[in-house]
């Protein structure tokens, strides 16, 4: 009796790590794949991290870029409006002294404009 104890006790020490349907793996044996998965989705999860700190710097390159051309084309509208409106000034003044004169010369002067732009797109 003792003999089959034995025989039962070793078969079972055999076969500790086979169930029905599959073989079980062993708990140190998993936690060595669990520890693996876990760092193969830290080293995916750390790629990615990088990648959305690259791309977020570059936006940000971008935006500091836009804001500054932003700010130029400002500038640029700023001092064109101060030379428009000084040359409105001076259409002001032409018109107000009503002198057929400076009004002949103020049309022939676009005319002849005109005309030279007009030949040098052509």
């Amino acid at each position: 009796m003792n003999s089959r104890r034995e025989y039962r006790g070793g078969r079972a020490a055999l076969f500790d790590g086979i169930e029905e349907g599959g073989i079980r793996a062993s708990p140190i044996y998993s936690h060595e794949i669990d520890e693996q998965d876990n760092n193969r989705a830290i080293d995916g999860l750390q790629d990615r991290v990088l990648m959305l700190k690259r791309l977020t710097g570059d936006v940000h390159e971008e935006v500091e870029s836009h804001n500054r051309m932003l700010d130029r084309m400002g500038n640029d509208m700023d001092s064109s409006r101060g030379i428009l409106s000084g040359t409105m000034d001076k259409f002001k003044m032409v018109f107000e002294k009503k002198s057929s004169r400076n009004m002949f010369t103020l049309v022939a002067a676009f005319v002849v404009i005109f005309l030279v732009v007009y030949y040098f797109t052509r």
